[in-house]
């Protein structure tokens, strides 16, 4: 047996094996983007999608079998030579895994305090993982018996699980996402039994076996229109698994019997895959280097891991909203990370960083909310944002961890007219100008977190 701590190499291996880029922080491990972006011609879409870049913060939620044993999501299945397990045998593991389904009894499921805690937080859509690479549904598919309605959690009223975390947040007026994956190693019309599963993709040749490459394209075809059409009003359809198209998956059938039916205006977001179904575009663990003008989210965990994972360390408060700030200010939404224990519960560590994060945008949130980007947006630790009309700027000192707020804050361009506020208690605050640079004077007694400021510009 290894170390579970080992476990986190499943998280950076499983960035490093789709193409992606490292910098210095693990955090930085990232699905890169497609190389460009197709605009929707759906009038429905794009309202959607405008309605939706006014978000700005939400929400994604991964929690399944992966859950019960905390630890990486799915990968270790993979037979990459990335993946570290904590058996040695890969026969072994997989039967391990799959066994987990069986011990997964979440009695303590409470929906309900999610909603809460994300609305305190300041979020204002949500991603549940239906089901993730692993194959176990988190809610009640006819098309299989590996989920969480068919296991020991089958006769709670609750055994439904997708459809009370959807029902919670749509309670709260949440813009409602359905994450799916399109790879499933649990079907075996992709990992065909037969042979071995040398890699995550299916594995055997289609055009030697075209019909189990038909039966698993129904198989995902169904399953994808059972969530369409009976899990209630979706906003968007995100896919993951770029290894798989959703041309290759029938999505342009889904899209269109769910857009002229349910899901009008439904966003799709075919993670990666460059073309018509890739609504905005997801950049993984990191954010853009420059700012970008075309819908996008960055999705970024809490700790270093999507689903629960024991004696995990949680970002601040503080680093969230530098986070956020920095996404907003280069013209993104941020869809945060987080896992719910094997319970069914949010964990007071991470109840605490969020509901920071939601006071200081109770405050604040003129600065990130229906903002829009601004030509200048960044100087050092200070980022820009405007209001629609582009009459107002907003300047978002992210202070770093561990450092002191500043007594004054400067910056160069986005020349102020007229008095600047503080957001928080609508203060105004002295500055001076001199040849394009700004020197902002903050009040003393101020509490040591990000500060917000707003203003006009000179024309």
């Amino acid at each position: 047996m290894k170390n579970l701590k080992t476990w986190i190499a499943c998280l950076l291996g499983a960035a490093l094996s789709s193409g992606v880029s490292a910098q210095e922080d693990a955090n930085s491990f990232v699905h890169e983007q497609s190389d460009g972006y197709e605009w929707p011609t759906d009038s429905a879409v794009l309202k959607k999608l405008d309605q939706w870049q006014d978000l700005k913060f939400g929400v994604l939620f991964h929690w399944g079998v992966y859950s019960v044993p905390g630890i990486c999501e799915s990968w270790p299945l993979c037979s990459e030579d990335w993946i570290t397990r904590p058996i040695d045998s890969y026969v072994d593991y997989k039967k391990w895994y799959w066994r987990q389904s069986e011990n997964f009894n979440p009695t303590k499921f409470d929906p309900e305090q999610w909603a809460d805690i994300m609305e305190d937080a300041g979020m204002k859509y949500m991603i549940f993982t239906t089901k993730h690479h692993d194959g176990f549904c988190m809610y009640d598919s006819k098309y299989t018996d590996y989920s969480i309605a068919k296991g020991p959690f089958r006769n709670n009223p609750k055994k439904d699980v997708a459809r009370h975390v959807f029902d919670a947040f749509r309670a709260k007026d949440f813009m409602i996402g359905c994450y799916f994956s399109k790879p499933d190693w649990h079907c075996e019309w992709f990992w065909n039994p037969y042979y071995a599963t040398p890699n995550r993709r299916e594995n055997y040749k289609r055009e030697n076996h075209p019909d189990w490459w038909e039966k698993y394209q129904e198989f995902t075809y169904n399953q994808l229109t059972e969530l369409m059409t009976n899990y209630g009003k979706f906003d968007i359809l995100w896919l993951d698994g770029g290894w798989v198209t959703g041309e290759e998956i029938r999505l342009d059938e889904v899209l269109a019997n769910a857009r002229s039916g349910q899901q009008p205006g439904l966003i799709s977001v075919d993670r990666t895959i460059q073309g018509k179904n890739e609504n905005y575009q997801t950049p993984e663990r990191a954010i853009p280097e420059k700012q970008i003008n075309h819908p996008w989210e960055s999705c970024i965990t809490l700790s270093h891991s999507w689903g629960w994972v024991p004696q995990a360390t949680y970002k601040t408060s503080n680093q969230v909203i530098n986070i956020l700030s920095e996404i907003v200010a280069k013209g993104g939404c941020f869809v945060l990370g987080v896992g719910p224990t094997p319970e069914g519960l949010i964990q007071p560590e991470v109840e605490e960083s969020l509901r920071g994060v939601g006071k200081w945008l109770r405050a604040n949130g003129k600065a990130i909310y229906s903002t829009r980007t601004t030509a200048h947006y960044n100087d050092g630790h200070t980022w820009f944002t405007a209001d629609k009309d582009g009459k107002t700027l907003y300047a978002i000192y992210a202070l770093p961890d561990n450092e002191k707020l500043p007594a004054t804050i400067e910056w160069t361009g986005n020349i102020p007219t007229g008095r600047m506020k503080l957001l928080n208690g609508n203060k105004t605050v002295k500055y001076t100008c001199k040849d394009n640079k700004v020197i902002v004077t903050l009040p003393k007694g101020l509490k040591n977190e990000p500060v917000a400021l707003s203003f006009k510009v000179k024309k």
